[in-house]
């Protein structure tokens, strides 16, 4: 049967209390925090932390897929789910392709990779979603919106749940949109849009499913119920028969906020970590209609590898401590010039690739060195072309020696610019940190690598590898 077989969640660690959006407009808090991508942080790089930890222990030779889906993509005309096969080093025989213009672009995707499976088309399709959509200042939808990403891989041998069905309805409704020329999500009027799009569809996709399957609400153990607030989700549930104590999985609105397109598949992710085998679970998205899944748990589930839960990135966070360094970090108010100005070349980002997207470094095959980024002569013993490439953006590593530049500029003084030691051979790597209190940096502190944006300049975006103290 098609199925998951395993999955990966990302969280930023930055959290904006909503007090501080509603006390910087004189408005009413909703209550809560709210998850926010930092400075260096997009939806492609989200969307790479969730696909690493989806892979990670699988063989990466045996993808065959890899679609994104995101209503915020950095490129309208450019595949990002290239440029994360890439950073991934999956393989170059591989189908790539981007979804979005709907908020449900991540379980179109997820319907699309299940019938890509089905059909022998391709043994095993990554699912990748997030999303970093922005909320007019001072509307509700400000303090609603977070930022998050998810990725499931969808194959058909050793599946941790089964995928029983998918149904869907289409509803052309202008209710929650964007033009190409908006910044800001719009929308309509409140009551209309839940009354006439999101409980519509939502309960015509779930009641279709059900009644084709068969199902009762008693048959469910966990219902998964994509929410555009705190409590829309709870009538619906009601109205369906759902009990909402025991079985609808907490949309996680006061924690994290509405993640978009990314929002089905994290709660789906995060029913999934608390399953047990023989489950059955009801999937359910809105945005121009719905989507709807049942799977079923499978006793694989017991030996799923251990990884970092929705829960516990929940738990590890920083807090702004201001609401216009939000703004800063959403390029929403000027900011002074950075003194470091680099010019990017298209040619160049191609040519280096290998360890500016992949992370490789170079290890000499006579005396061993490892060395980043690569190089061709080997500077300890001179030979040439002696070499073999090493992934080292999935090495942990220890800080080796750093500074505190305040002169550099950007968002948010000062910037940690650190040697990374790594444990693939003691190799040296000269990189930014982020994530990070600069007061807390030390010499010897543990650090992994992390994916990150570093700028828009010559027309296009440029994405680097800096280090993190390791989670």
């Amino acid at each position: 049967m098609v199925g998951i077989k395993s999955y990966g969640a990302y969280i930023p660690v930055v959290r904006l209390n909503r007090d501080l959006i509603s006390s910087a407009w004189g408005t009413r808090s909703i209550g809560g925090e709210r998850s926010v991508a930092n400075y260096d942080q997009d939806s492609l790089t989200m969307a790479v932390e969730a696909l690493l930890n989806c892979v990670d222990g699988e063989d990466s030779e045996g993808v065959g897929g890899l679609f994104f889906a995101s209503t915020t993509s950095p490129y309208k005309e450019k595949c990002c789910s290239s440029i994360m096969a890439t950073v991934a080093d999956l393989s170059k025989e591989i189908w790539t392709s981007d979804f979005g213009n709907s908020l449900r672009s991540g379980t179109s995707a997820f319907r699309s990779a299940l019938n890509a499976v089905k059909s022998g088309d391709r043994n095993n399709v990554v699912v990748t979603s997030a999303d970093c959509r922005l909320g007019t200042p001072r509307s509700v939808d400000e303090q609603i919106f977070g930022d998050g990403a998810a990725a499931v891989l969808v194959g058909d041998s050793d599946v941790i749940a089964t995928i029983e069905d998918a149904y869907s309805v289409s509803d052309d409704i202008t209710d929650v949109w964007r033009t190409d020329q908006d910044t800001f999500v719009r929308s309509w009027e409140d009551r209309w849009v839940l009354t006439n799009g999101y409980t519509k569809n939502m309960k015509a996709a779930i009641s279709g499913i059900m009644k084709r399957q068969g199902l009762t609400p008693k048959d469910i153990a966990k219902v998964v119920l994509c929410s555009p607030d705190a409590r829309s989700y709870v009538g619906l549930a009601r109205a369906l028969g759902f009990d909402t104590k025991t079985q609808v999985q907490d949309p996680l609105i006061s924690t994290i906020g509405n993640l978009g397109a990314a929002q089905p598949l994290i709660l789906l992710i995060s029913a999934l970590e608390e399953a047990k085998p023989g489950d059955k679970i009801l999937l359910a998205s809105y945005g121009d209609g719905s989507d709807a899944f049942i799977l079923q748990v499978t006793d694989a589930i017991e030996g799923v590898k251990e990884k970092r839960s929705v829960k516990d990135s929940i738990g590890l966070k920083m807090m702004l401590s201001t609401y216009p360094k939000y703004l800063a970090f959403r390029d929403l108010v000027p900011l002074p010039q950075e003194f470091i100005k680099l010019f990017p070349s298209a040619s160049v980002m191609w040519r280096t690739q290998n360890w500016s997207l992949r992370g490789h470094g170079s290890k000499c095959k006579k005396c061993g060195l490892v060395s980043f980024p690569i190089q061709r002569v080997c500077f300890n013993c001179q030979s040439r072309d002696e070499f073999e490439e090493v992934r080292l953006s999935d090495k942990k590593g220890k800080v080796y020696t750093y500074s505190l530049d305040s002169l550099a500029g950007g968002v948010e003084p000062p910037t940690v610019q650190t040697i990374v030691e790594s444990e693939e051979g003691g190799a040296r790597l000269y990189c930014l940190m982020t994530d990070c209190n600069p007061e807390e940096v030390k010499v010897g502190m543990p650090v992994e690598m992390t994916f990150r944006r570093f700028h828009r300049e010559g027309g296009f975006y440029n994405y680097f590898w800096k280090c993190r103290p390791v989670r």
